[in-house]
């Protein structure tokens, strides 16, 4: 098997010869992997959509939940696809086509510019195309450039799919993808820039934050007898976020939102972050998640993943009821329960107008959930939420943006289920080193794995029940050790 596979979303995509390589389809690449060994291969993504949720979205997120290296990354296809993301990006490269631009010969620009695995025509522009596939690790991308009031910048930047790459620039595009594959992988650089202050992003009219007030208000206390200035910010706050040291997001995350915004801001200005851009992306969609446990044995419910030419396989897989749940669902929105094949067709005709995937998974009925709560791979925090009286969630919503909460109760860690506590730490480890909480069931038949969210609840007198103060003191401390370590790594 070659070391690269080149993705395309149909095979005439890619209108040029194969070079040595192997040129497969985008659900062959999701459906058939094992069967055609894609397995620790570097993946380059050439779909015509890159759109959130869309198949060459979630080409790069199995190939991310898999441990194949993709480009791009889904990080990098969601901050191309919003100009409020890269943008903090292109004064830096603005500041290189000027370096350009002093030793052309014609003195100005083109109005678009075509960088190919950071290669280009034009002689000129050379150091820019390496510079911008240095920063957005894209196949293949456009530049439009602009002149105003005498000098001359960026305005936008486009992923391109392989039918956008002009006839003329045939033989550039091959000669960049043959120079590409046999190259080392390369990680874009990072910058760091340490802070001092710590914010925590809430949305004060939120019905179901993560952190409700009173919470809140107990991290800024804590954090006072910490010698630590911790001050609540809203999404108002986005042009002040590089005046402080590091950022705890206390606000529902989702990618197409500003919580994502402010999670990539932070990381790009080098300032700790929870959640983390990574977390969010890896919790925040339930496909890469199932993918993600069952490549790394951690039990978890039969799950299947389908689009819509795979709805008749459900009725084969799972016995009625079954769970069905759209990818960046929260708080039990997005999840339904089908007891029949009439259900089903209903349920799934609303969720493919959201997504191009949704998962279909067993049911498991059980009068409470485990969630463990973990920071810095380590547990923090054990609980027992029990559904909402009368159904079978612990949030039952209502008409009218009304809802129901069932009960809580919270465990010290070392009296908690040990087989709970080890499987939801072997599952947040697959994510990263934040905080996260493990969502898990527990029957006859063993201990399973639910859901990982990235923003678990921290409510006075539930999540703190056991540690009271110390809970808080540890997650703030946690934010030290991150900051001391930024600033030593100067």
């Amino acid at each position: 098997m070659p070391a690269h596979a080149i993705v395309v979303e149909k095979r005439h995509d890619f209108r040029w010869d194969d070079p040595g390589q192997r040129v497969i389809t985008v659900l062959d690449y999701l459906d058939h992997a094992e069967e055609l060994k894609l397995r620790n291969v570097k993946v380059v993504n050439l779909c015509r959509d890159f759109a959130y949720l869309s198949v060459g979205y979630y080409c790069s997120l199995l190939a991310e939940a898999r441990r194949d290296r993709v480009i791009p990354s889904v990080s990098t296809i969601l901050e191309l696809d919003q100009r409020a993301l890269y943008k903090g990006a292109l004064p830096d490269l603005d500041g290189e086509l000027k370096r350009c631009l002093k030793s052309c010969a014609a003195g100005k620009a083109p109005a678009e510019l075509f960088v190919f695995f950071g290669k280009t025509d034009d002689a000129d522009f050379e150091n820019l195309a390496e510079a911008v596939f240095d920063r957005f690790r894209t196949p293949l991308l456009k530049l439009d450039i602009e002149c105003e009031d005498g000098t001359w910048h960026i305005a936008a930047l486009h992923a391109l799919a392989p039918k956008e790459v002009p006839a003329e620039l045939d033989a550039l595009f091959l000669s960049a993808l043959e120079s590409y594959t046999q190259k080392r992988w390369v990680k874009p650089r990072m910058k760091s820039v340490p802070r001092y202050d710590i914010a925590i992003l809430h949305d004060p009219d939120d019905k179901l934050p993560p952190s409700d007030a009173r919470a809140l208000h107990r991290f800024v206390r804590v954090g006072s007898e910490l010698g630590m200035d911790v001050e609540l910010i809203t999404r108002k706050d986005f042009a002040k976020l590089p005046q402080f040291d590091a950022l705890f997001i206390r606000d529902t995350t989702s990618v197409p939102h500003y919580t994502f915004r402010f999670a990539k801001r932070a990381e790009e200005e080098g300032m700790p972050v929870i959640d983390d851009p990574a977390s969010i992306l890896r919790c925040g969609n339930k496909v890469y998640l199932a993918e993600l446990l069952a490549g790394n044995g951690v039990p978890a419910p039969r799950t299947m993943i389908f689009a819509k030419n795979r709805i008749g396989e459900i009725e084969k897989e799972f016995r009625w009821p079954v769970v069905l749940k759209i990818p960046d669902g929260s708080f039990s929105r997005g999840v339904k329960k089908a007891a029949n094949r009439d259900e089903l067709d209903a349920i799934l005709k609303e969720m493919f107008k959201e997504s191009q995937m949704v998962l279909a998974q067993e049911y498991m009925p059980t009068d409470f959930d485990w969630r463990v709560g973990i920071l810095d791979r380590k547990p923090l925090f054990v609980c027992q939420y029990f559904m909402s009286k009368g159904h079978w969630q612990i949030v039952k919503h209502e008409q009218g943006g009304t809802y129901t909460e069932g009960a809580g109760r919270t465990w010290a860690v070392d009296e908690a289920p040990r087989e709970v506590v080890e499987t939801a730490l072997k599952a947040a480890n697959l994510i990263g080193d934040g905080l996260y909480g493990v969502d898990l069931k527990q029957n006859e038949h063993g201990v399973f794995v639910i859901e990982i969210n990235d923003n678990p609840n921290i409510d006075l007198g539930v999540e703190d029940n056991v540690l009271k103060d110390e809970l808080y003191r540890i997650v703030l401390r946690s934010f030290q050790r991150r900051i001391d370590q930024r600033r030593q790594a100067r």
